[in-house]
């Protein structure tokens, strides 16, 4: 009997997925971990694990274009397998860390070993022209689903075999995704030369492609920092948290995979640039709605919507750019999403040391609106097949779509 090949295309999302996987999982148990083992007055705690939840963005953002550039350069499949052994040490950090002081280095030093996911869309972006929209959306959708099911998993695995063996489990899937991309992704090729009729990605569009990624992003990452203290205002006994939390962000997963689904189709019929502009628009609506939410059920239904209307911000402006774009562009690009993740749980914490969680989904969805705005329009190029019409690059003026990169 012939051996089927499992497909080197594959490969890729798959490692997204389990990396993505055990970062969600880990990262769903750290507020009821620093909880634990808090020595401090709850105030107090509450800033801590802002800072601890987010130091490792704050510090990947500096890092990851610096990485960006040098895997641009060279290999990235190398880059990629190197920072996941090292992200896997990392979480073995965590586990034998004892205070707030020693998890806080632990984070920080887990920052500073760069994002596997930039590494990835370098990979993409070194595909034929035919392949890179999809090996994009197929990375994302790795993530997505990775973030659906991490957090259910990490909560249910943090509360029946506890906090420190979590983290090193979470440890092992890092070190078995960095076999597999060793394993079962081919040496990419050379980075693709600039075609005639093509331009490389201006900074222009790198900065406020940033912009959106970071304002839809925060969006998307504020929420789990503060779980503790919202969820029992909603009804949650306090020995329930945990896993309540797991449920609600596993929904907000779920949310994100079907708007991400739905973003390129929606992109072709009325255009990138009105998609980006509507999602931003909805999902800022929706988070100001969680003031209303009388309970943790309607409160999980509103937030998934949230979600789903925010996600496909990201893939969306990371496929017009990823092909253009050198390792920097897109080390930028993929760190504004990551600083997200510092910036959202170190604002949402910070604020409700000091105000209610209304005010704190006003202020974010003020945030969103506020991005709408550099969506800007392009002239018309030719009618897209299925009915668009309207191309968008952030940040660019007029220029006809070509053929070789369509929307």
């Amino acid at each position: 009997m012939q051996r089927v090949a499992w497909p080197s295309r594959r490969t890729l999302p798959l490692a997204l997925f389990f990396g993505t996987f055990a970062w969600s999982f880990v990262y769903v148990s750290l507020p009821f971990y620093i909880q634990r083992i808090s020595t401090v007055d709850p105030v107090s705690t509450l800033r801590w694990t802002g800072w601890i939840l987010g130091i490792s963005a704050l510090v990947t953002v500096v890092t990851t274009p610096i990485w960006g550039r040098l895997a641009g350069k060279g290999d990235p499949k190398t880059f990629y397998v190197v920072v996941e052994i090292l992200q896997g040490f990392g979480f073995v950090g965590m586990a034998i860390a004892r205070s707030l002081l020693e998890l806080f280095v632990a984070r920080l030093l887990l920052g500073a070993m760069g994002a596997a996911s930039t590494f990835a869309f370098i990979i993409a972006g070194r595909s034929p022209d035919r392949d890179v929209r999809r090996e994009v959306s197929a990375i994302q959708s790795a993530m997505t689903v990775g973030q659906i099911l991490g957090p259910l998993a990490g909560a249910v695995a943090a509360a029946r075999i506890g906090f420190v063996p979590s983290f090193l489990l979470g440890g092992a899937i890092l070190w078995g995704c960095a076999a597999l991309v060793q394993w079962g992704v081919p040496p990419p090729k050379l980075p693709p030369a600039i075609e005639d009729g093509q331009r490389r990605v201006s900074w222009g569009e790198v900065v406020v492609a940033c912009f959106l990624v970071l304002g839809g992003s925060v969006q998307v990452f504020f929420l789990t920092a503060v779980l503790p203290q919202i969820l029992p205002p909603l009804g949650v006994a306090s020995e329930d948290t945990l896993e309540i939390g797991g449920l609600i962000i596993f929904a907000s997963g779920v949310g994100a995979a079907l708007g991400s689904l739905a973003a390129p189709r929606l992109a072709d019929l009325i255009g990138e640039r009105r998609t980006i502009a509507s999602f931003l628009a909805f999902s800022s609506g929706l988070l100001a709605l969680l003031a209303l939410t009388p309970n943790v059920w309607s409160f999980g239904l509103v937030r998934s919507l949230q979600v789903l209307c925010v996600a496909p911000v990201f893939p969306l402006a990371v496929a017009r750019i990823v092909q253009r774009a050198g390792g920097e562009a897109i080390g930028l690009v993929n760190s504004a999403r990551i600083g997200a993740a510092f910036v959202g749980p170190v604002a949402a914490t910070t604020l409700l040391t000091w105000t209610t969680p209304g005010v704190l989904y006003a202020l974010l969805a003020l945030a969103g609106l506020a991005c709408v705005p550099l969506v800007r329009p392009r002239t018309l190029g030719p009618t897209h097949p299925q009915g668009g019409s309207r191309a968008w690059v952030p940040g660019v003026g007029p220029r006809a779509r070509g053929p070789e990169n369509p929307s």
